[in-house]
């Protein structure tokens, strides 16, 4: 058996694709003629290779009830977004269950990992195709690293019994070759449209997918600016070099969503389920820079009409005091109600490159430009992404001295902060208002909001209320989610080995390679 015809054995049968694989948006006219036996071995030719790249997309940015058990009860709360208001979640109190992240971590190695292996392998390596595969095997596994550390990566997806994990330096110099070699491809295919219309993020846009690679690799050079930074700069002037997602909120990465096959938007999926609400971090920042942004964010509270969060980490028993409970606080805003099921969900924004522009040019590097312009037009393209405007209005946000308030919450917190939106004067000041702003900027992104919190420490959020594992005090920052359940049950013993790898015990409490706080 060649080695192609391998991989598509063990991706169909091992990796139990002959189900799912076809789930893409409005792709599924053709499933019987695909695959009319869901256990017999098929062999994918050119044709089906665009629902693979659909599925992959799909799946990596966690759609319908995997959301909840991915990010909502995780990262969303980590970076304080939501606070939960069930009294039956204790992960805002930081515990980790890992049987919830079992269900999207095994769909990121039997959903994303297989489908684009198969693309790698049966498209030429030169191929536009095999570029934007590569750009989303970054994308994908970039988050799960940035949860756990190492993990099972340059042997994913290989038949085997067992898969050794990965050290995460070894990992991220992986994403930035990756990401460099598939931006030199595709500068040479502008005029293609690779996988057309079964592209759901930007329907085979090769200029889109240029810069969205080379934020990303923006991205990850911030994020290892301070465990090597010399390489930081190097990527980051590199990624900005070769073009960043600076044109409009146009360019924003978008990844569509469908009310068929599971493929909904997680967020707007869990709606009506009136678990989780406004943090009171979001709120004092929000209510004190009258955002223009908080009535597309959150809704007001059904009881008080006003906009009110409560703080992370409540206990049981305080969740039960009538101005912690859902009614009383606000929910997400009309776009991810339950009519929203088909909302696009957010995966990377034309704002969020505007402020690593502006940290990269505090940093000293060279991003073509001032640290206060990027931040201001980081300001400018947030407020356009979500519906704002008016000129006049963004520039006065851009100039306001505003500071975040107290909010009205059960503990009677204190502000947030002191800083205002306007540039401060000490580069103390202008890092806090860069990690504020582009946490606001993000929303609702928790993988990315709960990374950047661990790296910079900004915005300077509330502590933690109370905590219910042993292994953090309340106060405390929660730094990883420790190697997975479902990995010590089926990858026993490269789970084990892997604890060798993280730099300290399997803990929450222990940082990641990059984390440096």
């Amino acid at each position: 058996m060649n080695a192609y015809k391998k991989l598509l054995r063990q991706t169909i049968v091992a990796a139990g694709l002959a189900a799912p694989l076809f789930w893409a948006v409005g792709c599924t006219e053709n499933f019987d003629e695909i695959n009319t036996n869901k256990t017999k071995i098929t062999i994918i030719g050119a044709g089906e290779i665009p629902y693979l790249f659909s599925k992959a997309q799909s799946a990596a940015t966690l759609p319908g009830g995997n959301y909840q058990v991915g990010q909502n009860l995780f990262s969303d709360q980590y970076a304080q977004y939501f606070a939960c208001v069930a009294t039956y979640f204790p992960s805002d109190r930081f515990v980790i269950r890992m049987d919830w992240l079992g269900g999207p971590w095994t769909a990121m190695y039997t959903e994303v990992v297989p489908q684009l292996k198969t693309i790698l392998a049966s498209t030429d390596a030169n191929s536009a195709e095999n570029a934007l595969a590569n750009i989303w095997w970054v994308y994908a596994f970039h988050r799960w690293t940035d949860y756990v550390g190492p993990i099972p990566y340059f042997k994913a997806g290989e038949p085997a019994t067992s898969v050794a994990y990965d050290p995460q330096d070894k990992i991220y110099d992986d994403f930035f070759k990756k990401l460099a070699a598939a931006t030199t491809i595709l500068k040479a295919k502008t005029a293609e449209k690779p996988y057309g219309s079964f592209d759901l993020i930007y329907g085979g846009d090769v200029n889109k997918w240029i810069k969205f690679a080379n934020t990303l690799r923006l991205r990850l050079a911030l994020r290892i600016s301070k465990v090597d930074p010399a390489r930081a700069k190097t990527e980051a002037e590199a990624a900005v070099a070769g073009g960043v997602l600076t044109t409009s909120p146009a360019d924003d990465a978008l990844v569509q969503r469908s009310t068929k096959g599971g493929d909904n938007n997680g967020l707007s999926i869990m709606s009506d389920w009136n678990e989780f609400r406004m943090s009171a971090a979001m709120e004092s920042v929000l209510k004190g820079y009258e955002d223009p942004r908080m009535p597309t964010y959150f809704l007001p509270a059904v009881k008080t009409g006003t906009y009110e969060g409560l703080r992370n980490g409540l206990g049981t028993t305080q969740l039960t005091e009538q101005i912690n409970t859902a009614d009383y606080n606000s929910h997400t805003g009309q776009r991810w109600t339950s009519t929203g099921l088909a909302t696009p969900q957010n995966v990377m924004a034309t704002a969020e490159a505007y402020f690593l522009m502006a940290e990269g040019a505090l940093n000293g590097w060279n991003m073509g430009g001032t640290a206060k312009d990027f931040y201001n037009k980081g300001i400018e393209n947030s407020m356009k992404q979500w519906g704002v405007s008016d000129a006049a209005a963004i520039t006065a946000y851009q100039n306001s001295t505003k500071t975040p308030i107290a909010p009205n919450d059960y503990l009677k917190s204190a502000p947030l902060s002191n800083i205002p939106v306007a540039w401060g004067a000490t580069e103390a000041i202008q890092r806090e208002q860069i990690g504020t702003q582009k946490w606001l900027a993000i929303f609702p992104d928790g993988f990315e909001g709960w990374a950047e919190y661990r790296r910079t420490r900004f915005p300077k959020l509330y502590p933690v209320v109370n905590s219910d594992n042993p292994d953090i005090p309340a106060g405390g920052v929660l730094r990883r989610i420790p190697i997975l359940l479902v990995e010590q049950q089926t990858n026993a013993t490269e789970a084990a080995k892997a604890v060798s790898l993280i730099g300290g015990p399997d803990k929450v409490t222990t940082p990641l390679w990059w984390d440096k706080n």
